[in-house]
């Protein structure tokens, strides 16, 4: 990298732990980018320039969470375990993830704002997806998942058993059901 691109992703750096920090103590509703950027030593533009908009900033800090979760998944496709468990294991770490880093990283009051959670679950659901797209072809390549059915019908099975899991309310509930959908991914209704 040159001295721009240095300097570029130091200010970027600065701009998305700042919007953590206050994030994690405010919510997204109760944040400005005015205070983002003093917080961050950086100016406002800078941070429309790199972002766009305050939904962008709380985009990347998603993604840079996330970042855990993909590092995770990508050391289980070297795992020498069967497929059928590195499946499992990748869609429960990409179904907790974003919930146990909302828990870590987050105050209540920032949990009670449901605009940052809504965000904070669609940009995590972005990295998610991406995981997961790279699991099913891995998975299809080494024979584990039919080659006939298209990533994309998978990657809709999958988005729709998110949706189910996102309405899911107790720790016990979400354990006990994630197993069930475990089972129903590798064996189907009809178990076999």
């Amino acid at each position: 990298m040159n001295k721009y691109e240095i300097r570029t992703q130091k200010k970027k750096d600065a701009i998305i732990k700042a919007a953590l920090d206050l994030f994690r103590n405010k919510g997204y509703t109760n944040v400005s980018i005015n205070e983002i950027a003093s917080l961050s030593g950086v100016s406002s533009v800078s941070i429309y320039n790199y972002f766009g908009n305050k939904e962008g900033v709380i985009k990347e800090c998603a993604r840079i969470l996330m970042q855990e979760a993909t590092q995770m998944v990508n050391d289980l496709l070297l795992e020498n375990i069967s497929f059928k468990e590195k499946l499992l294991r990748a869609v429960s770490i990409c179904a907790e993830k974003p919930h146990q880093l909302l828990e870590e990283h987050f105050s209540q009051e920032a949990l009670h704002d449901a605009v940052f959670v809504d965000l904070f679950k669609e940009s995590a659901g972005e990295v998610r997806s991406d995981i997961l797209q790279v699991f099913i072809e891995s998975g299809k390549q080494e024979g584990a998942i039919d080659a006939t059915i298209s990533t994309e019908t998978v990657m809709e099975f999958l988005d729709a058993v998110a949706g189910m899991q996102a309405n899911w309310e107790t720790k016990e509930e979400y354990q006990t059901k994630t197993a069930e959908i475990g089972k129903l991914i590798l064996y189907g209704l009809i178990g076999r």
